[in-house]
């Protein structure tokens, strides 16, 4: 069998050539910030995503959930667009292939050979959904820092970055912490609009313009949320940072737009049922419903004031979803004001 180093150096050559930018080991064990994550869900900034509260016990240890846990493969992999795209309304990490997808895929197919290579190794493939604050985990593993938008970090990378991670059954050699390089820059805490960042590494959700557009099911307050223009997530504080003004742009299917990339206000405002279904076919954007990204869309017309959206307003109160049909009526209320 080979050694953890020879395992190791496979495992992060392997990471390279299957789309991951970067790679790294931490050691299973308690986040480093898991009691203040009891501390945020216990002061409700997690707002109506009830499932980080109901599984918030098995996010602060990998062992909760697989006691046999011993090292995590940490990666990650870029999803900047080319320098010549333009930021639209849907954030950047929807406008390429369902990261989830993508990457479970290239997770399998390298723990499948690590299990060759240590027989009896078990593994766990983790992406996004599973309970692990995976941002502590990533920065254990030398990936980067979380910076003082809450985002990991990377000095070449930015916060361009899709994470994943492999559990493993092994001790492997850990990698060494990154320096946090976020110094005295205040620039992504200024940047949000609602002020949805209440100190350094502090988000409260219920402010944030993702969480608005992407995980809340109902009724949005256009007067209270300013949604900056997007109808879909939010790279306002990202793009606020140093480190993102340079990226480079990824080189595969998650940075390579979509449908959905070509999507504005006006577009969803009009948009039938089967048009959202070829929209976000394939894309992390499936994770607003049409009724959801009508919503948005008529909130961000009306703080715009955009007079040619007025005929799909008018349609869109007559709505069969409350929330979108008030957004709509909210909207036109105050594109009347501005005229």
């Amino acid at each position: 069998m080979p050694s953890a180093e020879e395992i190791k150096a496979h495992a992060v050559r392997r990471a390279a050539e299957l789309g991951f930018c970067l790679a790294g080991v931490a050691p299973a064990g308690q986040a480093e910030h898991a009691e203040a994550f009891g501390d945020w869900i216990a002061a409700g900034r997690h707002a109506s995503m009830a499932y980080l509260a109901r599984d918030a016990d098995k996010r602060r240890d990998p062992r909760a959930v697989r006691p046999w846990a011993k090292s995590l493969l940490c990666l990650a992999a870029g999803y900047a667009p080319a320098a010549a795209a333009a930021d639209g309304p849907i954030a950047r990490y929807a406008r390429g292939r369902d990261y989830h997808k993508v990457l479970k895929r290239r997770c399998r197919v390298l723990a499948d050979e690590l299990a060759r290579m240590a027989p009896g190794l078990a593994t766990l493939v983790c992406v996004d959904t599973a309970p692990l604050l995976e941002r502590d985990h990533a920065a254990r593993a030398g990936l980067g820092w979380i910076g003082k938008n809450a985002c990991l970090t990377h000095p070449a990378f930015g916060s361009d970055l899709l994470l994943a991670e492999i559990v493993l059954s092994i001790e492997l050699p850990p990698d060494e912490p990154m320096e946090d390089r976020c110094g005295d820059c205040r620039r992504c805490l200024e940047a949000c609009p609602n002020g949805a960042l209440v100190a350094p590494r502090v988000l409260d959700a219920r402010r944030c313009i993702a969480w608005a557009t992407v995980e809340h099911r109902g009724r949005l307050d256009g007067e209270t949320m300013d949604l900056r223009g997007q109808v879909f997530g939010c790279d306002v504080c990202r793009l606020a940072c140093p480190f993102n003004r340079s990226c480079p742009p990824g080189l595969d299917e998650l940075s390579r737009p979509g449908p959905i990339a070509d999507a504005d206000v006006l577009t969803v405002l009009n948009w039938s049922s089967e048009d959202w279904d070829l929209a976000t076919r394939g894309s992390a954007a499936r994770r607003a419903t049409w009724a959801m990204f009508l919503r948005n869309a008529a909130l961000v017309a009306g703080q715009r004031r955009l007079t040619q959206a007025v005929p799909a307003l008018k349609r869109l109160t007559g709505h069969g979803d409350p929330a979108a049909a008030e957004a709509a009526k909210w909207a036109r209320g105050r594109i009347g004001e501005a005229n």
